[in-house]
């Protein structure tokens, strides 16, 4: 719970309202015309769209993860292994999770998608971030991944920035 008594996964506070919604709003953020409090579509905006194609984004790498694994690491220079292979197609089918939760769902249900996703990429990020200190990959592939994963971090916390404010 944050100090709104708002839960950041869910968006949810106590009462069922979810996260930022203005009053007489719905659990998705729209009005009781089904606008946002702007006039807009609740997913409208550059941020929203900004979203949607990042969701996009992991299910094409989650199917790529899942079908070329080794495709993969070598394009990232890294020397495919079965055990490298395994673990890439756990990636993959996390990724592809993730995308198409967020793009099946809606209103306060895409919310919590989107923020468990982001929860994903601050855990991803933060583990890149210390593989590049540490060394062990090579320099390429993990500022190439931390900096992919901090992007999608970047796009996430902004729109949950939005959400709680």
């Amino acid at each position: 719970m944050n100090t709104r008594g708002e839960s950041i996964v869910s968006g949810v506070d106590r009462t069922g309202a979810s996260a930022g919604e203005p009053d007489g709003a719905g659990p998705d953020g729209a009005g009781p015309d089904g606008a946002g409090p702007d006039g807009r579509e609740p997913d409208a905006g550059a941020l929203a769209v900004a979203l949607r194609g990042l969701a996009a984004g992991r299910i094409v790498l989650g199917a790529a993860a899942l079908v070329a694994p080794n495709a993969m690491a070598r394009a990232s220079g890294v020397r495919p292994t079965p055990e490298l292979g395994y673990m890439t197609r756990i990636f993959g089918a996390r990724a592809i999770a993730l995308g198409l939760g967020y793009l099946t769902a809606s209103g306060r249900d895409r919310s919590r998608w989107q923020r468990l996703a982001l929860l994903v990429d601050v855990l991803d990020t933060a583990h890149g971030a210390a593989r590049l200190a540490r060394g062990g990959l090579p320099r390429p592939t993990a500022l190439g991944y931390t900096s992919l994963t901090g992007a999608y971090m970047a796009v996430g916390a902004a729109r949950l920035a939005r959400d709680l404010s």
